[in-house]
């Protein structure tokens, strides 16, 4: 994975609490899921002191979820999703899943090492958190695709 250089303008660091609403917005904007959010468990790209990008690295009793990950669309295509997906890979510490929406996305996250996973291998707290997303997929066929970082030294 070719690591991505953050731009001399923009800081990427832990959330604050006073980036809580800041968070929300982004969340609200890109239509993600808005329950769960805890602003200590995100990382954010600051750009002239504007949250520009957040992403949320999810603490499970047997796995971790990378989440909410959000770029405002004015900085989009310039590698800063890819760049903090990267971060929150690196800083997992237990096995690492996703659930996304769409063939982009799937692609976007495969780039990154993620790879589809079957419902039965999920860990049982994810089973738990995704099951409203297994259900859409099953009923309503919503593109929905469950993920699992495939580390290179595994």
């Amino acid at each position: 994975m070719q690591k991505t250089l953050l731009p001399k303008n923009c800081q990427l660091r832990p959330a604050m609490a006073t980036d809580k609403g800041a968070i929300l917005q982004l969340v609200w904007s890109a239509k993600l899921d808005p329950t769960q959010l805890k602003w200590s468990q995100f990382w954010v790209i600051e750009q002239h002191e504007e949250i520009i990008a957040c992403g949320q690295l999810r603490e499970f009793a047997d796995a971790q979820e990378l989440g909410s990950l959000v770029v405002i669309p004015n900085v989009r295509d310039q590698g800063l999703g890819t760049l903090l997906a990267q971060h929150l890979i690196q800083e997992a510490s237990q096995p690492l899943y996703l659930e996304c929406l769409g063939n982009r996305l799937s692609q976007f996250y495969g780039h990154l090492g993620f790879s589809p996973v079957a419902w039965a291998d999920l860990p049982s707290s994810l089973q738990g958190k995704f099951r409203l997303s297994r259900l859409a997929r099953a009923i309503l066929r919503v593109p929905i695709q469950f993920m699992h970082y495939d580390s290179p030294s595994s």
